[in-house]
């Protein structure tokens, strides 16, 4: 398998503090991949000639760290370096180190676009704002998020939409389910965000070329880009390249119907404000502290971020846990006891779903929805010894370090009783190790709703359905800013 490699325990023996006493070692002299005049490491991703790959970040983590150590220094872009980090404890001091507003080199493209017209946007959105631009935005759009209880209110209507697609689409779907789980997570996100069911389980809305299925489309077309433009000599600035006209189209099939979204949404609210129910929506319109510029930002963001980050990582706990039947069978009774098959699904029950928990953290571990996260550090950072000036572009590697032996046992096996107190798997992990959804001021804003839609997800499925894996041996990740299936999602779903 890929990610077989050997120990490297003697790589993570620095102590988690540094003292005073020691001077780290200069910034030019962390190991890395060669860099040359003009091309900087570009020339090792070529086809071919290279050995590291733009869409699989984690095979090229896997590689420099072997041949690097814990901190490996590169410079793909001459003149823009780039720290990738391994260690849990390093990890830990670059979210010590990114500052009161937590900047990142990311999404730049989706950036340009929207500064580009300023007519219809402020600024770029959530995504690569940085500064307190980012922190006037992410403070307004978080308050409905990040409240357990407002996530909550959306749980009976989002268990309904689950089991409506268990029931249209399953017994429909041909040879990759991953298209299904993509048109599910849609659906969801229209529900929360907007109060509107899309109807992408049937009817004129399922064909392709449908509205629906445009816009699962141009959001797959935009992820698929971001990392492409992202890395290397962005030429698209200049000039628009074919990739970066590929993407504005996208975007702005996006932007239309985001704009259809808040334009009924505002036509409701002046007509009769008691008659639009509560969404995400509704509630920025009524802030008196946005425009209608930042929501029509604030809604493309939504339907950008909501269908692919959990369609994929759903995909992947499908085969985790149908390749494990084991592990699918303890999880079964578990929910036996707590439901039965056409039970809606309640606030106690997922809090009691102790295993089912402990199996959306596996999950997390083995497949998470990205490689790591990246941070411009806000002031100097002292990482395995090697001194980090501000400024710096850092990118962690916590899906290469989660399936390391120093740190998880028997690391490529799916065990969720590794999380569970009290079973004789369980040790104390370090906090700073499973970080799907990041940590700190710049966590997914979404992360709450996230977890709740792939718990209800999983709870029903396996309460109704036995799961087998009829695909290839093993379901590997592609990069595309967010970790994508690299091939087709193929289950057979039996009826329990």
């Amino acid at each position: 398998m890929i990610y077989k490699i050997p120990n490297i325990g003697f790589l993570c023996k620095y102590p988690r503090k540094y003292s005073t006493q020691i001077t780290p070692k200069p910034f030019h002299e962390i190991p890395g991949p060669k860099c040359l005049p003009i091309v900087g490491t570009l020339w090792k991703y070529l086809p071919l000639i290279g050995k590291y790959k733009f869409d699989r970040l984690h095979w090229n983590g896997f590689l420099k760290l072997k041949e690097f150590g814990p901190l490996v220094r590169e410079e793909m872009i001459p003149g823009l370096p780039v720290v990738w980090v391994f260690k849990p404890e390093d990890i830990e001091m670059v979210y010590r180190c990114e500052g009161r507003y937590p900047e990142r080199r990311s999404h730049l493209a989706l950036q340009k676009y929207r500064l580009d017209r300023p007519e219809v946007y402020n600024s770029g959105g959530l995504l690569p704002t940085n500064g307190p631009e980012w922190w006037r935005l992410r403070r307004i759009f978080q308050k409905d998020l990040n409240k357990i209880q407002n996530v909550r209110s959306y749980l009976s209507k989002s268990d309904y939409v689950i089991k409506d697609f268990m029931e249209c689409r399953i017994s429909k779907y041909q040879n990759d389910f991953l298209p299904e789980l993509d048109r599910l997570y849609l659906e969801l996100t229209g529900l929360v965000a907007f109060d509107e069911l899309l109807g992408c389980f049937s009817g004129k809305e399922i064909e392709p070329g449908s509205k629906m299925s445009e816009l699962i489309d141009a959001v797959a077309v935009i992820n698929g880009s971001l990392l492409k433009t992202d890395n290397g000599p962005q030429l698209w600035r200049k000039f628009d390249t074919p990739l970066y006209k590929k993407f504005c189209k996208a975007h702005l099939y996006l932007e239309e119907i985001a704009k259809d979204f808040v334009y009924k949404k505002v036509l409701q609210l002046e007509e009769n404000p008691s008659a639009a129910q509560r969404s995400l929506l509704k509630q920025y319109l009524l802030n008196e502290e946005l425009d209608i510029k930042d929501v029509i930002g604030m809604a493309a963001d939504l339907l950008l971020g909501g269908i692919h980050t959990m369609s994929y990582t759903s995909a992947f706990g499908l085969y985790h846990l149908s390749r494990n039947i084991p592990e699918q069978e303890i999880m079964f009774e578990e929910l036996n006891s707590l439901m039965t098959r056409n039970d809606s699904i309640t606030e106690t029950m997922l809090n009691q779903a102790t295993y089912t928990r402990a199996v959306i953290k596996e999950i997390f571990r083995l497949s998470p929805i990205s490689v790591g996260v990246g941070r411009i550090l806000a002031k100097d950072a002292v990482l395995s010894e090697y001194f980090v000036p501000s400024g710096t572009i850092v990118v962690t590697q916590n899906q290469i370090t989660c399936r390391l032996p120093e740190y998880f046992q028997n690391p490529e096996e799916f065990k969720p009783e590794r999380w569970i107190r009290g079973n004789h798997l369980y040790k104390n992990i370090h906090p700073y190790l499973v970080l799907p959804f990041g940590h700190g001021p710049r966590t997914c804003i979404a992360r709450r709703l996230a977890e709740q839609n792939f718990q209800l997800f999983l709870m029903n499925i396996i309460r109704r359905y036995k799961l087998e894996w009829k695909g290839d041996d093993v379901l590997d990740s592609i990069s595309i800013q967010i970790n994508k299936p690299d091939k087709m999602v193929q289950i057979e779903f039996m009826e329990r």
